[in-house]
């Protein structure tokens, strides 16, 4: 009896033993399986983690094309119309205003060059300007008469052989030359952009004499023979180099136009002549800067964007050649 009570004793104890070994596999499965599903969560964290120092990068560049959006508006600046300014009450029409651009170039110089898309001033035709300050007569013909105290505020000027107008051409090249210019580090005063600009001749002068170091405005002339590129030089007539501000100026605008004609040769420019013809003009009648009209070619000339390309790297290189002189 005492053998069958132990032996059931020792049937329970396994039993017992068996049942806790159970027990502790069934809670090692259950750990498992609980750590398994942290372990991914730990990863999609560890990616998020991973890609924040992406967005933190990004915040920079953002920043920088802010800054760039900035400097670049900053680098633009509208000239309105001052009628305190010398000259500014013999102008007529000088209702829109003119734009400064300051060139973004590493190599800035320092000077702003004002481009005058010439013509392009609807009505200009059908008032009149005085042709000199001091109310003198023209020494010379042109587009007015010799002798004539008065002329065209500003005229529509003529059409190229191509039936391109004038004032179209002159803005094409004027565009093409502002942004040459400006990479090549001057600053740019623009008094024509589009096709009508509310300032007549006087008024582009007087505001290119407040804002700029010197004036080039740019034109065709209306001949037909595709005679190549010129100045208008200052005329030698005693009584017109000693009116103001003539007097004080005409010596600036022959080295500026000497300088232009000899840097249109750098590319191969067709030069009419010694590249000057002088004429009695209101621009240089105006002008306290050295200040041209430099005419580009005529009528026959060719106003594609090749050759309007090599006219404008010609300026570039001689207002560089004008400007060297100076220091």
């Amino acid at each position: 009896m005492q053998i069958t009570k132990a032996f059931y004793t020792v049937i329970l104890i396994l039993v017992i033993s068996l049942l806790c070994t159970a027990c502790s596999a069934q809670e090692e499965l259950t750990t498992t399986a609980t750590t398994a599903p942290a372990t991914a969560e730990q990863s999609t964290t560890e990616e998020e983690t991973a890609a924040a120092p992406t967005e933190t990068t990004a915040a920079p560049v953002e920043t920088t094309t802010e800054e760039t959006t900035t400097d670049a508006a900053a680098a633009v600046t509208a000239i309105t119309w001052d009628s305190g300014w010398e000259y500014a009450d013999y102008s007529v029409i000088h209702t829109d205003s003119a734009t400064l651009y300051r060139s973004q170039s590493a190599d800035r110089r320092g000077k702003v060059i004002c481009v005058n898309a010439g013509h392009g001033t609807k009505g200009g035709s059908s008032v009149r300007t005085q042709c000199h300050p001091d109310g003198s007569a023209k020494v010379t013909g042109g587009s007015t008469a010799k002798g004539s105290v008065t002329a065209t505020a500003i005229s529509e000027g003529t059409t190229l052989l191509n039936g391109t107008t004038e004032a179209d051409a002159n803005l094409s090249l004027a565009l093409l030359l502002k942004d040459k210019l400006l990479e090549s580090g001057f600053d740019v005063l623009m008094v024509r952009e589009s096709k009508d600009a509310q300032l007549d001749n006087i008024a582009r002068t007087v505001i290119a004499n407040n804002n700029a170091d010197c004036h080039i405005a740019l034109h065709y002339d209306s001949s037909e023979s595709d005679k190549g590129l010129f100045y208008l030089a200052v005329p030698d007539v005693k009584s017109y180099r000693a009116m103001e501000p003539v007097q004080s100026h005409w010596q600036q605008h022959e080295a500026l136009g000497e300088a232009l004609v000899d840097g249109a040769r750098t590319q191969d420019v067709k030069i009419f002549s010694n590249g000057r013809m002088e004429i009695d003009l209101t621009q240089t009648s105006y002008s306290t800067i050295p200040s041209v009209d430099l005419e580009v070619g005529d009528r026959a000339s060719d106003c594609d964007a090749a050759t309007q390309g090599r006219i404008a790297d010609g300026i570039v290189e001689g207002l560089k050649r004008y400007f060297s002189q100076e220091q």
